[in-house]
């Protein structure tokens, strides 16, 4: 029932989210594609619910060979030298997270789980921590506690941080919790916090 309910939530919100943000999906999109004439959609293979691979769609914010060298990359702030000049605006508001409601209506994502990883750092984060398995009882998800107040994972040591917290999330979730995580990540990308 706490999955139905959950997931009941997640396609109402999408909805309704869905038709408010549509004039800034439209906007972002124009901006990338005449800034460099790329894709303006980046996907890239996550591992999520179950354990299960699946493609994440972001508004690309780099590059169009940000990993030409083939080997997976953390991103390095907001002075990487990878970011275009978009690409750095529209993660610094997040609004490259728009097209993860796609993610959502698919039935990928959830509205507030864990950020879901590349395998290539869930074999590094389980070196380190072998619970992180225990998040693939659930969705992975757009918000987070562990995003909102421990940020873009740039390091190994915020990763193991960020899994401590998405693990104190899976055990004591509700519907009030998540409505509680959108509300303070919406109030904090409003009034224009950095996180």
């Amino acid at each position: 029932m706490k999955k139905f309910i959950k997931r009941t939530f997640d396609l109402v919100c999408v909805f309704f989210a869905s038709i408010v943000f549509s004039p800034f999906f439209i906007l972002v999109y124009i901006a990338i594609k005449m800034e460099d004439g790329g894709p303006a959609i980046f996907q890239q293979e996550r591992i999520g619910y179950k354990g299960k691979p699946f493609m994440l769609y972001k508004f690309r914010s780099m590059k169009v060979d940000a990993e030409k060298g083939g080997k997976p990359q953390l991103w390095a702030g907001e002075e990487d030298e990878r970011l275009t000049k978009v690409g750095k605006f529209i993660r610094e508001h997040h609004l490259d997270e728009l097209p993860q409601f796609w993610n959502i209506w698919k039935g990928d994502m959830s509205f507030v789980g864990y950020r879901p990883e590349r395998q290539y750092f869930i074999d590094k984060i389980m070196a380190e921590n072998p619970d992180y398995t225990k998040l693939y009882a659930m969705r992975p998800g757009v918000f987070s506690n562990a995003t909102l107040y421990n940020g873009y994972t740039d390091t190994m040591e915020k990763m193991l941080t960020r899994l401590d917290m998405d693990l104190e999330y899976l055990e004591n979730h509700s519907l009030w919790t998540d409505i509680v995580i959108i509300f303070k990540t919406g109030v904090s990308i409003l009034t224009g916090k950095k996180f």
